[in-house]
């Protein structure tokens, strides 16, 4: 569904992705992994649109949305659902108009309509009955949740996850990962996550790719990550401070 072909961009001469490749299965979740500045973020805004590459193309659904108008960029984009890392929800709005954000802008719907489409995405993430709270009386986990709601709201056929589990507790992270692994099952979207957490990204995981300056350097099932002989994979996997990593790091001290 998604093809990276040779994809390089630079800012202030510095080369944040180099030449780099990815193919991503339609259906498929992959999980991006690599350390904090390494342009997984970057990525992403190159998948969605926001960015342009210095060279180098990226198909969906076999076009080539480097060189699409406006218009067309955002017909695509409809069709995609992003997670942002701490909710980005809207405080002045109820639970169910950040929820329904998208309709309300972008397409005209029967009030009682709408309201139906709301409750069925909260309910698919177990919170049935909040539309009318405020995301201040929101736990964490909650807002997580609901900016999921938002994300699916309109039937995507991708989701980006921008680190799902960043600022929740264990027990909560797993909650969320065990609802991304089931929305994924029910609804059949190609999702796409950059995390730091390993435990997360071999549980929500099809396929894992590890980006390190600027390239994809391995990728495999999650079984494949774990049992890596990669160094440079090894090191980041299992939080070693020594390594190929750390001493390319000193090089540059």
């Amino acid at each position: 569904m998604i093809e990276i072909q040779g994809l390089t961009k630079s800012f202030n001469g510095h080369k944040v992705l180099d030449n780099l490749n990815l193919t991503i299965d339609k259906g498929q979740t992959c999980v991006i992994i690599g350390r904090s500045g390494c342009g997984k973020s970057v990525l992403l805004k190159h998948i969605v649109g926001i960015l342009k590459p210095d060279s180098g193309r990226i198909l969906i659904d076999g076009k080539d949305i480097t060189v699409l108008r406006d218009k067309e960029l955002d017909e695509l984009r409809m069709k995609m659902g992003m997670v942002f890392q701490g909710g980005a929800l809207f405080d002045s709005l109820t639970v169910g108009e950040n929820v329904g954000f998208e309709f309300i802008e972008h397409r005209k719907l029967d009030p009682r309509e709408l309201l139906e489409i709301i409750e069925e995405a909260l309910c698919m993430v177990g919170l049935c009955g909040i539309e009318n709270l405020m995301p201040s009386e929101l736990s964490g986990g909650m807002k997580k949740r609901v900016a999921l709601a938002r994300a699916i709201c309109m039937k995507p056929e991708i989701i980006f996850y921008d680190e799902p589990t960043t600022g929740v507790d264990p027990i909560t992270a797993d909650s969320i990962n065990e609802l991304i692994r089931s929305l994924h099952d029910k609804i059949k979207v190609t999702s796409i996550a950059v995390t730091h957490d390993m435990k997360s990204a071999y549980r929500i995981a099809d396929k894992i790719a590890m980006l390190y300056q600027g390239r994809i350097i391995a990728e495999g099932s999650s079984d494949e990550i774990q049992n890596t002989q990669h160094p440079v994979v090894y090191q980041f996997i299992n939080g070693l401070a020594q390594g190929p990593i750390t001493e390319t790091l000193e090089q540059f001290r």
